[in-house]
């Protein structure tokens, strides 16, 4: 399938993004990555910041749709959670870029944060949140606060993806053997977590 102009200048805007974040980068660096002139580029986008917008919106929606397609589901939140492990690892193996440069941009302009509240709601709306407090209050799950969940479960997910440069620089790794253990640390993740959050649940390899 041959790629719009449009999909040739926000893939090109992504890289470019990526590696330099918003305020270091300039709509030529756009156009010269994109294999294109700069006026093109503000045709189809009219302004950098209009650009980053499109691009950022759309690197979240990715970032989040596994979270709304699974937590939306009627599985138990066992599964839920095991899934959503998987499947962010499975999106992080080909966008380990990702992470970074969203806790970057959220960083340097919280306001951005605004245009994936609709994503955000649906997962607020699948009722995940309460089907947890009523686990928890039976005991058949870990007290602790959401907040912490949330925190236990993407940061088993996101860091070792984040931390990959200094992880193969402390351990002499190269990148293909760092992958490769990647995969098999997406087990270790799913059996920690879930260990963690349901300990009395037996089919949870220990």
């Amino acid at each position: 399938m041959n790629q719009t102009t449009e999909d040739k200048i926000k893939e090109a805007a992504l890289r470019v993004f990526i590696q330099k974040g918003y305020d270091r980068c300039s709509s030529r660096e756009i156009a010269r990555e994109a294999g294109m002139n700069v006026a093109l580029v503000n045709y189809y986008f009219r302004s950098k910041s209009k650009l980053f917008a499109i691009i950022f919106e759309s690197v979240m929606q990715d970032f989040l749709k596994s979270l709304v397609q699974v937590f939306g589901s009627a599985l138990p939140i066992r599964e839920k959670i095991k899934i959503l492990i998987e499947r962010e690892f499975e999106f992080l193996s080909q966008h380990p870029d990702i992470p970074n440069f969203v806790i970057n941009e959220l960083s340097r302009n919280p306001e951005v944060s605004k245009d994936i509240l609709p994503t955000l709601e649906k997962i607020y709306e699948s009722g995940v949140f309460e089907e947890a407090k009523k686990l928890q209050a039976t005991g058949e799950m870990r007290k602790m606060d959401l907040v912490q969940v949330t925190i236990l479960i993407l940061s088993n997910c996101q860091y070792p993806f984040m931390a990959a440069p200094l992880m193969k620089v402390v351990h002499g790794v190269s990148s293909e053997t760092y992958l490769h253990l990647l995969q098999s640390h997406r087990e270790h993740a799913v059996n920690m977590v879930l260990g963690y959050l349901f300990p009395n649940d037996n089919s949870i390899p220990s």
